[in-house]
């Protein structure tokens, strides 16, 4: 499992921008959500968005032909718990769940991060890059609109923005 961090003394301050949109390759169909009961509403495809850094693709792309697995991916989760309510999850993961949005970097391929649907709801619009700190390299999420503030100083733990 990868750990998040937050920004404090990064060697690479400023996250470099893709310069295409992120591509979404699966959405979790409605009939699904409501077969499983889950209590979330999916996104128009319109609206359902998730950026990647370059960094954090380029370093996806050698995780892959680590495990040999173009189909490996980081998995982020938003669960409830820390110090601010709200808490990110990642891990690596090498399928995709039925309620699952698979988005990918537009041109570094393979680039795979899986988010699920109820994680979507708090993460849409976020930022996810890959940063190499004196203290380690974790992949991140740099910035979420649906956040209040900056979060505590770990970088994992939020609070919804009301």
């Amino acid at each position: 499992m990868y750990k998040t961090t937050a920004p404090s003394a990064s060697f690479n301050k400023c996250a470099p921008r893709s310069t295409a949109p992120t591509v979404v390759l699966f959405s979790p169909s409605k009939e699904y959500i409501e077969q499983e009961e889950l209590d979330v509403e999916l996104l128009p495809p319109e609206q359902v968005k998730l950026e990647i850094t370059d960094r954090a693709a380029e370093q996806l792309m050698k995780i892959a032909e680590r495990q040999q697995n173009s189909e490996a991916a980081l998995r982020i989760a938003v669960e409830s718990g820390g110090c601010h309510g709200y808490q990110y999850k990642m891990a690596l993961a090498t399928s995709r769940s039925p309620d699952d949005y698979h988005f990918s970097h537009p041109s570094i391929k393979p680039s795979n991060i899986l988010v699920d649907a109820v994680s979507l709801s708090l993460l849409n619009g976020s930022t996810i890059d890959f940063s190499t700190e004196l203290i380690g390299s974790s992949f991140r999420v740099a910035h979420n609109p649906q956040a209040k503030g900056s979060g505590c100083g770990c970088g994992v733990s939020w609070e919804l923005k009301e």
